[in-house]
């Protein structure tokens, strides 16, 4: 079985309680989509465009520059934020730039709403600039759009591999946990979690396999975002606040850093008492879902990156990184250095 597969099945057994839909699965189906049609409806019309975060950042930093493309959905676009310092691109390339003390140019071509399905689209955009790494947060439409996780999977799995056979970086930030947004309501918010969460781990499955590394965003939108909604949520209670995106983005710089090589030398092998080692990949993926910030990323044993139960996969908690200032973008790099 392939990597859609393998995905496929993993997530088809978890939501259906098997490989297909079965009697049983096409009702829950029907309810399900009854149901996010109402949550839809709860959270509202998304209104506005956020604020656009492409540019430079890293001013009076050495070059070259390290191109940045983040792709996928309003988490991504930094959706509900009145300033572009309090997005999610503007977050992370400032948090790149003073970590790797180089200039950092993103260019962000996430747009609210957007699905799995999108993802190609913006990589046809994103692939013409040579990017160094592509940061992909997406998912959660899917969820509440009630998309079959085998579709959504098949999507993502496609658009890392080509990213990966261009030679650019991927991380990939996993669906959150949908069971915490208030508008949600049973029996959806339940079944929603469990959804999001087995989501997830396909994600994690078809990225490691496509050649990327995942973050899981699970947990960081789980209980820590349930348990201070007001400070975590925006308005509509289903976007993140500033604050929030802040949170997204603590938990992404780390693994993004790795991805480009810019990891402190104390970390360049797991730790066991970390709870950090290798997995099969099927494995590593479901312990992700569990703790927010968990990186998986494939890797070999014995000069092999496969055994009998699969490929074999890192599983990395990596540290924090102290808070950087965020600044916002330049449209024009002012040393007048390095074409994008």
């Amino acid at each position: 079985m392939g990597t859609a597969g393998a995905a496929r099945k993993l997530a088809a057994a978890a939501v259906y309680g098997g490989g297909g839909l079965s009697v049983l699965g096409v009702s829950l189906y029907g309810l399900l989509r009854a149901e996010a049609k109402l949550a839809r409806r709860a959270i509202g019309e998304t209104t506005g465009e956020p604020p656009d975060a492409t540019g430079w950042y890293g001013r009076g930093r050495p070059g070259p520059a390290i191109k940045v493309a983040l792709l996928g959905d309003s988490a991504a676009a930094g959706y509900g934020v009145d300033r572009v310092t309090q997005t999610t691109g503007a977050l992370l390339a400032s948090g790149i730039a003073e970590r790797a003390d180089r200039r950092v140019h993103l260019r962000s071509y996430a747009f609210v709403g957007a699905r799995s399905s999108d993802l190609g689209g913006q990589i046809d955009r994103a692939l013409p600039t040579e990017p160094h790494i592509a940061v992909i947060l997406i998912g959660a439409n899917d969820v509440t759009h009630s998309v079959l996780p085998s579709q959504s999977v098949r999507y993502l799995s496609d658009g890392v591999r080509r990213l990966r056979d261009a030679g650019v970086g991927v991380v990939v930030g996993t669906c959150p946990d949908l069971g915490t947004v208030k508008p949600i309501a049973p029996p959806l918010k339940q079944v929603g979690r469990a959804w999001s969460h087995r989501l997830a781990a396909a994600q994690t499955i078809a990225v490691v396999e496509a050649g990327g590394r995942t973050v899981s965003l699970a947990a960081i939108l789980g209980p820590e975002f349930e348990a201070a909604q007001a400070i975590m949520f925006g308005p509509d209670q289903f976007h993140p606040s500033a604050e929030g995106y802040r949170r997204l983005v603590d938990v992404l710089l780390p693994s993004t850093l790795a991805a480009l090589g810019l990891v402190p030398d104390d970390e360049a092998e797991p730790e066991a008492y970390r709870g950090e080692g290798v997995l099969p990949v099927t494995a590593a993926a479901v312990e992700a879902v569990k703790t927010a910030g968990t990186e998986v990323d494939g890797t070999s044993v014995g000069g092999s990156r496969g055994g009998v139960r699969g490929l074999w996969a890192e599983l990395r908690h990596r540290r924090r990184q102290p808070a950087a200032a965020t600044e916002g973008p330049s449209p024009e790099e002012d040393d007048g250095t390095d074409e994008v």
